[in-house]
């Protein structure tokens, strides 16, 4: 058994990083990640692959064939252009959020029940969690509004003053 301490953790870089290495690309990633609407965008992106790649199935196994299969690959698209335009202009998430909504479920009537419901269902996920996609906020530092008024001690003391008075 041994006496020394734990090592404490260090939260610049995750457990897959090497340990002679801050940061790393794994922290680099999540960085980046949290800019965008980075689970949105994978959602989209996924309901736009199964509904774009399910009309090329066998014959046997997709439910219509012919101008729907094309409507399908059609709406795929859209909602694979769609994801990566949330990915890349996270600034337009709200109009891409919005047509990936419409564009899935036009899905369900146009392509085999939208994907057999997958697809649907990933691509309204997706374009929903995108549109309610908020980017990070910096934290507020605490007492920010005291150091820019420069009146700490006016502030601090002036509630203690009106509770210690005693009148109602």
């Amino acid at each position: 058994m041994t006496t020394d301490p734990p090592p404490e953790p260090n939260s610049v870089s995750g457990p897959a990083d090497p340990p002679g290495r801050p940061g790393g690309a794994r922290a680099a990633f999540r960085r980046w990640r949290r800019t965008r609407p980075f689970w949105a965008t994978v959602w989209t992106g996924l309901g736009g692959f199964v509904i774009f790649f399910l009309p090329m199935a066998p014959l046997g196994k997709i439910l219509q064939v012919g101008v729907g299969g094309i409507a399908g690959m059609a709406g795929g698209v859209v909602l694979m252009a769609m994801a990566l335009l949330m990915l890349l202009l996270p600034g337009q998430r709200h109009s891409a959020g919005v047509i990936a909504v419409i564009a899935g479920v036009a899905s369900f009537p146009l392509s085999n029940l939208g994907g057999l419901f997958v697809g649907m269902v990933l691509s309204v996920l997706g374009g929903s969690m995108a549109f309610a996609w908020l980017p990070e906020k910096p934290a507020k530092r605490r007492g920010s509004r005291l150091r820019r008024t420069g009146t700490a001690t006016e502030a601090s003391s002036a509630p203690a003053a009106s509770l210690g008075s005693g009148s109602v």
